[in-house]
């Protein structure tokens, strides 16, 4: 058998934002952007400065939709700007990154990403996450390959609020609890092994450098530690996203705690006042009371407790009285058939109920 791996190409730094006219301009000249109002608004001045010397035009800075859904992919290509760009510049966080990589994919156009928040992996990994308007989990749609190159700017994220790092630290170290306990006794591939272990730099640089980075984004700061949960946010999660998904299955690149994420956006005010990986957070410490893992969940749970992601049901907004619901929802999800042994809604009820009693 066969197979290819492409895995992210990247610039980090506080001035990456020169790079993009040599970089870029193997693809053409014309650049549409797409993203988030606020983030197209901290990107503009800097983006258009750096690339006054160079080939590369912004024909237009164009907002993404407000939701990562096909229907906003599909009004964007209707676009007279998007039709003539020759390629795409994705600028934002996860839904704007992934509405544009879809976008990108769909119009046979290359796409570039800036992100600038830390809350997850997009801007580097081959996969977007699909919603309905309605903000209700659809999809994840897959890619040959990653965007063709992504642009951190380090300076702009440590310029972003710090709730997007702290969730963000969340959803990456759930990266290496489902891989490791996904591919669990099993002979797996080398792209699997190797993803699986790459997902260890999700987790131990979250506990060694996560508090001191979120003191430092607080503070507006670029320093070392931020960088190290930066990089392992975005750069770490992306490659290892990658090789678990090379054959575009997610066995070994979900779990429970995404399982759990999925069935409680079934609850309107999640989406509306929760970011993806603090729920995430949370369901990683549920995981690994399913897994008995009890070592792993006290370091995990004073974490938790120690930065303020949940470690309760309350911390998101749901009752105890919903917990039977929960449950039975998270057993439903396809985030869960690869698992080493069965998970029922009374292994998951019986986590929960732990988890509020601790």
């Amino acid at each position: 058998m066969s197979y290819n791996v492409s895995l992210p190409s990247y610039s980090v730094g506080t001035d990456v934002y020169k790079l993009v006219g040599s970089i870029c301009a193997g693809y053409g000249h014309k650049a549409a952007a797409i993203g988030g109002h606020k983030a197209m608004a901290a990107v503009k001045d800097k983006l258009c400065k750096a690339i006054t010397d160079s080939d590369i035009e912004i024909s237009d800075f164009i907002w993404y939709g407000g939701e990562a859904s096909y229907e906003n992919v599909e009004n964007l290509m209707a676009l007279e700007a998007v039709r003539n760009a020759d390629m795409l510049f994705a600028i934002g966080g996860g839904k704007a990154t992934d509405t544009v990589k879809t976008l990108a994919d769909m119009i046979g156009k290359p796409v570039f990403t800036f992100p600038t928040i830390a809350s997850n992996c997009s801007s580097c990994t081959s996969v977007s996450i699909m919603y309905k308007n309605n903000g209700i989990f659809l999809k994840p749609h897959f890619f040959a390959n990653p965007p063709a190159h992504a642009f951190i700017d380090t300076e702009i994220i440590a310029d972003s609020p710090k709730r997007y790092m702290w969730a963000g630290i969340g959803d990456t170290y759930a990266k290496h609890f489902e891989s490791s306990i996904s591919s669990r006794d099993e002979e797996v591939p080398h792209y699997i092994a190797l993803g699986v272990n790459i997902a260890r730099m999700c987790y131990e640089p979250m506990l060694k450098y996560g508090r001191k980075a979120l003191e430092d984004i607080e503070k507006h700061l670029v320093t070392s530690d931020f960088e190290q949960v930066l990089l392992s946010i975005i750069v770490s999660t992306a490659a290892a996203s990658i090789l678990l998904t090379n054959d575009k299955i997610i066995d070994y690149n979900t779990g429970l705690a995404h399982a759990i994420f999925y069935a409680l956006t079934t609850y309107p005010h999640i989406e509306k006042n929760h970011l993806h990986g603090e729920v995430v957070a949370f369901g990683v410490l549920v995981l690994l009371l399913v897994d008995n893992d009890e070592e792993n969940f006290k370091k995990l749970y004073e974490f938790n407790k120690a930065v303020g992601l949940p470690v309760r049901l309350e911390d998101i907004e749901i009752s105890r009285d919903d917990i039977d619901k929960v449950a039975k929802i998270t057993v439903a999800m396809k985030d869960i058939e690869h698992n080493p042994y069965e998970i029922t809604s009374d292994m998951v009820k019986a986590a929960l109920i732990k988890l509020e009693n601790i």
